[in-house]
């Protein structure tokens, strides 16, 4: 019996180094790790006040809710909230509602509104067209290969960037809303997405095997795709409706009107989108006053990638704010889900304490965040206001947001200084309110990123 027990003692001795040796968690360890956790009173109440509620609701920093200021010193005029309901537009809807603002300051309008639906359909049948033609380029890889498992992991999306509003509106223009209004699946665009890129899968690998077998030319692929971007359309059409290609309008009630989205859009905006607006980063984990661009990272084949130049955070906030000052809204993203209390509207690192809650500290900084993907931009709005103090440093900051009037703060949210610090990732401005030097830097030839890249993995 002895005996016995003498060898299950040992087995369990060899079966503790074995788990060591192998970096597994060993009776010891285990041991060890327990005893990080002591059933305490207090340790008892959190547990069992997290049994029934939201981590959030009780790291509320109550000494973080009271002042909460809504003042700004310099504000652009805005009028109405749009919503992009169940559906990743928030990049289209922050384009459109720069132009919106426009619009209305320069014409006087009580209200106006583009159609996203309109932009939005293109916007598919664009990226559509930029999937095959990218599985077409890599034809000759594997698989395996890096580009086209990414491609087939992406087919179609509904999120994008501001290359895509300057692309789309170039190309297709733009009509008011209520000559292309929202569907359902405008709204709700998973399921759509879902089937559409479905069927584009099922296409590539078609595509590929008709390269691979080398006896069709590249104009009979051609054709091929043409085909495949035709069902594309046409299913599009049955959800999101066919865009218009003439229309009849009145400004302010004044006499009518028949325009293409082309020349609605040239006459009352005109902006050059693609070359008078310079897109700025503010991503420490790379070097700063740099250009870079981001592989396939567009909405148009033959369009332009996200190309950046990027720089320090207080270079971005003289730009913002020379901007904001000059009546004109900016397209920027930033990583909203970090510290925003959605009743208020606000946007600040003080306002939930987990590190007492969860008895640790959370300490990475915005580069550390951003190389193991903890942080990355998110979510695109309109930036609009900022508050200066005495010295004209910006204590805060505020967004028109897409999602409905009743959310946040009338539809907008509110950012402390400190937050838009940590967590303010891009800015698109007018270049006439950016210095020379850094307009130079776009001069340079960019550093090519790859589209995995994990700054960009959450492109809003």
């Amino acid at each position: 019996m002895k005996k016995h027990i003498f060898f299950v003692c040992m087995l369990l001795a060899a079966m503790t180094t074995v788990a060591q040796n192998n970096g597994g968690i060993s009776v010891n360890m285990m041991n060890q790790i327990k005893q990080s956790y002591q059933s305490t009173p207090e340790t008892r109440a959190i547990r069992n006040a997290l049994g029934n509620n939201s981590i959030d609701q009780l790291a509320v920093n109550q000494d973080n809710r009271a002042n909460f200021n809504t003042h700004f010193s310099d504000k652009v005029l805005s009028k109405g909230i749009t919503n992009q309901q169940s559906s990743g537009r928030c990049w289209l809807f922050t384009g459109l509602n720069v132009l919106r603002a426009q619009m209305i300051n320069e014409y006087h309008l009580d209200k106006m509104e583009f159609s996203q639906n309109y932009v939005f359909f293109y916007d598919q049948l664009e990226k559509a067209n930029l999937f095959l033609q990218g599985i077409i380029d890599t034809a000759d890889k594997p698989m395996s290969d890096k580009t086209v498992d990414w491609l087939f992991q992406h087919p179609l999306s509904d999120g994008g960037q501001f290359t895509g509003v300057s692309d789309l509106i170039e190309k297709y223009g733009i009509v008011p809303k209520d000559v292309m209004p929202e569907t359902y699946n405008s709204d709700n665009t998973g399921k759509m997405r879902s089937l559409i890129s479905l069927k584009l899968k099922e296409d590539a690998l078609r595509l590929r095997e008709a390269i691979a077998k080398k006896t069709t030319d590249k104009a009979d692929i051609q054709k091929q795709k043409t085909e495949m971007l035709g069902t594309v359309y046409r299913m599009l059409c049955i959800m999101l409706g066919q865009p218009v290609e003439k229309f009849t309008w009145s400004l302010n009630n004044g006499p009518a009107k028949e325009y293409t989205p082309q020349s609605f859009y040239k006459e009352y905006l005109g902006n050059d989108l693609k070359n008078d607006y310079i897109m700025l980063m503010n991503d420490p984990s790379r070097e700063y006053y740099k250009c870079y661009e981001i592989e396939y990272d567009r909405h148009v084949y033959d369009g332009d990638n996200w190309r950046y130049v990027n720089l320090p955070i207080e270079d971005i906030k003289e730009v913002a704010i020379a901007s904001i000052k000059d009546s004109t809204m900016m397209y920027f993203s930033c990583d909203v889900g970090k510290y925003l209390d959605r009743k208020r509207g606000l946007l600040d690192v003080k306002n939930f304490d987990y590190d007492d809650l969860m008895g640790t500290t959370f300490n990475m900084n915005k580069k550390e965040r951003i190389q193991t993907y903890a942080s990355m931009s998110s979510h695109a709005m309109t930036l609009m206001a900022v508050d200066l103090d005495a010295n004209g440093t910006p204590k805060k900051w505020m967004v028109e947001n897409s999602w409905g009037a009743d959310y946040g703060h009338n539809g907008h949210l509110i950012m402390t200084d400190e937050w838009f610090n940590e967590y303010m990732f891009r800015l698109v401005a007018e270049k006439k309110y950016v210095s020379q030097k850094i307009r130079d830097i776009l001069k340079q030839q960019p550093i090519m990123l790859p589209a995995w890249d994990p700054m960009f993995l959450g492109d809003e």
